[in-house]
């Protein structure tokens, strides 16, 4: 569940949210949100939130031929519609022309709602025990069903209190301990049965807690406990777009719960248990009409419960994907060779204090037990919290108690040990944690032995292998001058970190004949690290090709890495990754064809950008800023781009922005908060002052690169070639200047001044200016970039930005800074050093 898949919701094959609406015209004219004791509802009617978000009616599942009331999402096209919440789940109505001509959802004498078939049955109904003669019922915009005494406003029953599969933002899962109450997701039964399945998920009791999707009664999947952030078992970010969970622990109460909070309230989503137990996070924007999974589970064998039972440890980039931790061996050999890892694995060696140590201690022969460290784990279930415990404490704490196998120093929890079988153990290859797993002396010693002859043997030859080192890299050398193109492919696709095995191979004689051999006619333009060309397959699907030239500074470390981000990340506002090519020395890259190419293109050429007018603009800025809240928070990998300009942003038929080129960008652990290099990439304009100066970059630094694209989209004009007199040697001085003059409006592009919404450029210019802040502290997040742009939050002041070209005291950057004034298509530098 380490990646996070955004599939189109049509893939995903659920004939269950094919229902049928029935589509009897209603009586009423006007749709409203509210049912009263007067005005009953039923088949063909329907309560309508008063922000149109939500619909509540009579549905029929495909196939079926029964009839609920049920709420969905109104704004979503029919064919991908989820019912969200139904009322009677286990009790539906039978589909008659007598019961669809007269069943009905009303408010009974006694202020209950109730559901009634067709003889005036009760089907379902609320079950307030405090009755009311002045009951209405409501239908929110966040999917809520309220039960409210309209005289008093008092709340007696609400539809959040009694979620099914479905947890919408706002919504709160959870339990009582004391009172046994509990509010877990629990599936269908099948894709056209809403009764309950053998399905559900919710929090467990321990603290921290944790969330489980239970089998019936086994646990199916966890996520590890929750740190106060996020849940530790899942590697990456589990957010919407700048929503997150949250999760309160009232010991005293009882409480354990955790809510649900989405910032963007314009856009679908909600988190979905399906009939087969998976687990996933649907988003739908407000422009593009089709739903997506950003995050499912579980997605591997590795994921399900304790596949590899106690002490075995799971590994899904490994074959066979179980294997026993350190010091520890097969229960079953039999069981083991077969693939049934269920029976897990057994200690090889008793650990100190379970043997008779006194005869050791008198032969001389006792030592203390020690501790192998397992880097990147999912931590096990069925933990022991000591919060009043440091690492040192932890650590003595386990060393001292004869039943601790193994213990854990988490930041945000503090100490987890272990007294059982470990169960559930998964290696990660990006995020987890460190797992400390308590071996014996003999265990830990025979590693130190091996170092130790190791050691003496490098000693003793040393020189006969720099000797032989020297001798077998000439002969590689030579070797490699004459190697075919197949083996150099193998070669490749063997190093480390590299993985294609969901990314199309595609030969280069198929891009060669689809190019048109590199053709000057095909070729769309050329970056830092090669020409772009335009191609077509044999399918007929129209690509881009980025050809890596061999003097380029993009090697195969950069190539590996932008195969590894991109082949893993979907957006709308992410450029898509059609497959890649390595024959010989030719490296390739093949993408959507974006048919009107890069930003720059547009905005900076004299004619063109007239076609940009404020609101294209301004729907560019949007994405863009969507795009890299994806990149930072809620993709699978936690990403900074490094090299965020109009260039590497490309236009689709309909000016959607889709950010490219991720040869440079880096991966971050979800509690890094800032990262050092010493090799300086980008471009110059974009890159924020600490990463010029100190090769310092963070989040904030593709943020700055974002204030410095947002003035240019609205002024018009490059910020690495602006000058203004000579005290102001770019675009984000002249801005500043003019804002602080009650001039702002001179910085806008003549070209938009009739089109544009005042409002909006202003917002963006103070965006703009945020976003290049000198200092990092000073600059937003990306989450409240996109509430700042959605006119959602108030607007901090900026500060002068002072950083300029100026500022750098190497001579050699500013004369690299006015060759690329000259040339605008030199627009990669690498700086070393620093």
């Amino acid at each position: 569940m380490g990646i996070q898949y955004r599939i189109p919701f049509s893939f995903l094959s659920f004939p269950f949210l094919l229902f049928v609406l029935f589509t009897i015209p209603s009586q009423h004219c006007t749709p409203t949100d509210t049912l009263t004791q007067s005005q009953p509802i039923s088949a063909g009617q329907t309560l309508i939130s008063s922000g149109q978000f939500f619909e509540l009616g009579f549905f029929i599942p495909s196939n079926s031929s029964k009839q609920y009331v049920g709420i969905w999402h109104k704004n979503v096209p029919i064919h991908d519609r989820k019912v969200v919440w139904v009322a009677n789940r286990g009790n539906p109505l039978t589909v008659t022309a007598t019961d669809s001509a007269s069943s009905s959802l009303t408010i009974g004498k006694d202020g209950n709602l109730r559901l009634l078939d067709g003889m005036n049955n009760t089907v379902w109904f609320t079950n307030v025990s405090v009755h009311s003669n002045n009951s209405i019922a409501v239908l929110s915009d966040k999917g809520d069903l309220t039960l409210v005494d309209s005289v008093s406003r008092l709340t007696l029953w609400e539809s959040f209190n009694y979620p099914y599969d479905t947890f919408l933002p706002g919504m709160t899962l959870g339990m009582n301990t004391k009172t046994g109450d509990k509010r877990f997701l629990s599936s269908w039964l099948t894709e056209d049965d809403p009764s309950p399945g053998k399905f559900v998920c919710g929090l467990s009791t321990e603290a921290p807690p944790q969330v489980f999707i239970w089998n019936g009664s086994k646990p199916y999947w966890r996520s590890g406990p929750w740190d106060g952030s996020k849940f530790i078992g899942i590697p990456g970010d589990l957010y919407g777009y700048g929503d997150g969970f949250d999760i309160t622990h009232d010991n005293q109460q009882g409480n354990v719960n955790m809510t649900w909070h989405v910032y963007n309230t314009s856009s679908v989503h909600f988190v979905f248990l399906t009939p087969n137990g998976s687990l996933k996070i649907i988003y739908m924007d407000e422009k593009v009409k089709n739903p997506y999974v950003i995050w499912m589970t579980p997605l591997n064998r590795c994921e399900i419960y304790g596949v590899c039972g106690p002490f075995g440890v799971c590994n899904e980039n490994k074959s066979p994907n179980c294997e026993c931790l350190k010091g520890f061996v097969p229960n079953s050999i039999e069981d083991w060779k077969k693939g049934n890892w269920a029976g897990g694995c057994v200690r090889k060696t008793d650990l100190l204090c379970q043997k008779n140590t006194s005869s050791l201690a008198s032969s001389g022969k006792a030592q203390s037990d020690g501790f192998w460290k397992l880097r990147s784990m999912k931590l096990p279930d069925h933990f022991e919290y000591l919060y009043s415990e440091d690492s040192s404490g932890c650590q003595q704490w386990c060393l001292s108690n004869c039943s601790c196998v193994a213990y854990a120093y988490v930041t945000g929890i503090d100490c987890l040990v272990w007294t059982g079988g470990l169960m559930d153990v998964q290696q990660f290859s990006l995020g987890g944690n460190d797992l400390y797993l308590r071996l014996s002396y003999s265990e830990l010693g025979k590693d130190k032995k091996n170092d130790e002859k190791f050691i003496i043997s490098f000693t003793t030859i040393s020189g006969v292998v720099l000797l032989g080192a020297f001798m077998y890299g000439l002969h590689r050398w030579r070797a490699n001058q004459r190697v075919n193109k197949e083996n150099r492919r193998k070669d490749f696709e063997m190093a480390d970190s590299m993985d294609t095995s969901e990314l199309p191979i595609i030969g280069f004689d198929k891009i060669l004949a689809a190019t048109d051999n590199f053709s000057t006619t095909n070729k769309l333009g050329e970056g830092g690290f090669g020409p772009v060309y335009m191609g077509k397959l044999e399918d007929g699907q129209q690509v881009a090709v980025k050809r890596l030239s061999s003097h380029s500074g993009q090697g195969v470390e950069e190539f590996k890495n932008e195969i590894i981000l991109i082949s893993k990340l979907q957006h709308r506002n992410l450029v898509r990754l059609s497959g890649c090519c390595i024959e010989g020395e030719e490296k390739l890259l093949v993408y959507e064809y974006m048919t009107n190419k890069s930003l720059d293109t547009f905005l900076f050429d004299a004619t063109k950008r007239v076609q940009l007018n404020w609101a294209k603009r301004f729907h560019i800025i949007q994405g863009i800023a969507r795009g890299l809240l994806y990149l930072h928070r809620d993709s699978c990998l936690r990403i900074i781009h490094r090299d965020l300009k109009a260039s590497n942003i490309l236009l689709d038929d309909d000016m959607n922005p889709k950010i490219s080129d991720f040869g440079l960008a880096r991966t971050f652990q979800v509690t890094q908060e800032l990262a050092n290099t010493h090799r300086v990439v980008g471009t110059f304009g974009y890159m924020s002052p600490e990463y010029v100066l100190g090769g310092l970059f963070s989040e904030k630094s593709d943020v700055y690169s974002f204030g410095v694209l947002v003035l240019e989209m609205v002024s018009g004009m490059r910020n690495t070639c602006f000058h203004y007199h000579e005290k102001y040697l770019n675009l984000l001085g002249y801005a500043w200047k003019l804002c602080r003059e009650s001039r702002a409006s001179d910085l806008v592009d003549e070209v938009v001044i009739d089109s544009c919404s005042w409002s909006e450029v202003m917002r963006c210019i103070h965006i703009g200016l945020l976003c290049v802040q000198d200092h990092v502290a000073d600059r937003p997040a990306m989450s409240s970039v996109v509430l700042m742009i959605s006119n959602e939050i108030d607007l901090p002041h900026p500060k002068q930005p002072k950083f300029t070209i100026q500022s750098l005291s190497d001579v050699d950057l500013r004369s690299q800074y006015n060759k690329i004034c000259s040339d605008s298509k030199a627009s990669q530098s690498i700086i070393e050093g620093r």
